[in-house]
């Protein structure tokens, strides 16, 4: 009798218990340790991450130099325009620049084993996210379950991880942070899983990083927590009022089912409160926002795009989900990132499917307008609260990344940042790989040349240095032997380097006086990523200038 009474007892203390603390402390995390390509990196300084960064005139500015290597390491900065400040203890920019225009500051990182340099573009002018943001999101990991000790554990990971130094900036909240509206502005508060907003902002903020927030143009949310729009004037929706909501105030029945009842807070109510929900961010110091719905209709886009322009700092506006492509002009001028899909899972399905029906937007991908591919489903990933690894393979990993690299895709992850194994590290602190995504030009790379039934495809994306990043994919279920040659890219008059990327070392040559062509086996699922060094050159000709042979060795 004792026994079933103490189960009674656990039972009902995990319905009422958060579902976050149901989660297992242990999950099986595969070893995946062969399949790890990326170098570690050196112990001498290298500085990473963009080599541009945009500020509008007057925003407050924060900017975290990126640099691996032994420490200590000391930093020096020079030429800052006016109105910026160093702290070279912490490695950081601030301040704002009222004087738009483009200014080249020297970047120079030092340990006792050598010193590094890179040139800094800071752009200040109409544009901001001048590369595609770099961070962490909840979702894919805690969903609507997350909580403000959740959010400062990923930001501390993505710290002591050492993904920091790799240009991961953003620790992004999404869906499960609102509780009712009030405050001094009317706007929406955090319900009682974040307790001091504020706090958390300053506190991700002295560690370098950057700190997303996420709302809707609806009366509720996809979670059904409340929008930045109302069905009441004062701005309390009417199922708080009613008492049709949990501890948090999400919608809920008695015996209901919030999914199937999503038609009642779906929509767009009378009363928006966009204006007093942006004025709270701007209190708590936010940097980004999730604005979720669909679909993502023009004027509630230019409301929130023209809120947030009346700030005096820079909120990332990134929309979601599916834009309509009948709109991908607009989204160029009134928003820096919007997502061109679905939600995205850790299948192949998912990857193959959302991966490679990118091509629609090459021509709305440019610096400060990123089309978003969603969110990197690699590591521990479940959606809140259980929690498992990624279903997706090694190789079809690596195919994920390359294929958002190579597309100028916002790289946001995931998964539990606490919890990173080796190989999900591997993937996401390979500099040469983020280099493609981060390029200044901005450009999505283009299909160049496809199989008959499609299970191969090559893209190429060109870089700022003049050379090119080519991926070639399997998406077939054997291994395949994939091959480029230079009238393939455009390549005239002299020797070529190719460069493999996951594993930072070159591997052949494309020559101009045997004539070659550069051919990978690639795994089933998989990718080749390379890079195909120097461009063609600017020297003037005196005589005939014919293409390198693409003949066969």
């Amino acid at each position: 009798m004792k026994k079933v009474i103490a189960l009674l007892i656990l039972a009902v203390a995990l319905q009422t218990m958060p579902l976050s603390a149901q989660q297992p402390a242990e999950v099986e995390i595969p070893d995946l340790s062969a399949y790890i390509l990326t170098p570690k990196p050196a112990r001498t300084p290298r500085i990473n991450g963009a080599k541009v960064f945009g500020l509008r005139p007057g925003s407050k500015c924060l900017y975290t130099i990126a640099a691996t290597g032994d420490r200590p390491m000391k930093f020096e900065v020079e030429n800052l325009p006016k109105g910026l400040k160093f702290d070279a203890e912490k490695g950081q920019i601030t301040g704002s620049v009222k004087k738009e225009g483009t200014y080249y500051v020297k970047v120079t990182a030092t340990n006792a084993l050598g010193s590094y340099s890179r040139e800094l573009r800071i752009v200040v002018g109409d544009k901001i996210a001048l590369t595609p943001p770099m961070g962490w999101n909840s979702w894919n990991c805690w969903a609507r379950d997350v909580t403000q000790e959740q959010v400062l554990s990923s930001a501390r990971a993505m710290v002591s991880s050492g993904l920091v130094n790799h240009g991961w900036t953003y620790i992004n909240i999404d869906d499960g942070w609102q509780g009712k509206r009030g405050g001094k502005w009317n706007a929406i508060q955090p319900n009682t899983k974040f307790p001091d907003m504020k706090a958390l902002t300053r506190e991700v903020h002295d560690m370098g990083l950057k700190l997303g927030i996420y709302s809707v143009p609806w009366v509720g949310t996809y979670a059904a927590h409340i929008g930045s729009y109302s069905d009441n004037p004062d701005g309390e929706n009417q199922w708080i009022k009613d008492g049709l909501c949990n501890e948090h105030y999400r919608y809920e029945k008695p015996n209901g089912n919030y999914w199937q009842d999503r038609k009642e807070y779906y929509l767009h109510g009378k009363y928006s409160f966009v204006e007093a929900d942006v004025k709270q961010w701007e209190e708590w110091e936010i940097d980004y926002l999730k604005y979720d719905w669909n679909p993502n209709t023009r004027f509630h886009t230019k409301e929130m795009k023209d809120a947030l322009r009346k700030l005096d700092r820079d909120i990332v506006l990134s929309l979601s989900n599916s834009a309509p492509l009948a709109d991908a002009p607009f989204f160029l001028e009134n928003a820096e990132c919007w997502r061109t899909t679905g939600d995205i899972r850790d299948t192949w399905k998912s990857i193959n499917h959302i991966g490679f029906s990118q091509d629609k937007w090459i021509p709305f991908c440019r610096p400060g307008a990123w089309p978003d591919a969603d969110m990197l489903v690699v590591g521990l990933v479940g959606w809140g609260p259980k929690l498992h690894y990624t279903k997706l393979t090694a190789d079809e990993q690596y195919t994920h990344m390359s294929l958002w690299a190579l597309f100028a895709s916002p790289l946001l992850i995931g998964c539990d940042m606490a919890r990173l194994d080796e190989f999900t590290l591997s993937l996401l602190t390979n500099d040469e790989v983020i280099d493609v995504n981060q390029d200044p030009l901005g450009y999505h790379a283009v299909p160049v040349w496809r199989k008959k039934d499609n299970t191969q495809v090559i893209y190429v994306k060109h870089l700022e240095d003049g050379s090119l990043a080519v991926g070639m994919f399997n998406r077939g279920e054997k291994p395949a032997n994939i091959s480029i040659n230079p009238r393939m890219l455009g390549l005239y008059d002299g020797d070529r380097t190719v460069r493999d990327l996951w594993r930072q070392k070159d591997v052949g040559t494309l020559t101009s006086d045997n004539g070659t062509r550069y051919t990978a086996l690639v795994p089933a699922h998989g990718v080749v990523l390379v890079k195909v060094y120097p461009g063609n050159t600017d020297k003037q000709y005196d005589g005939k200038v014919t293409y390198i042979s693409d003949k066969k060795k």
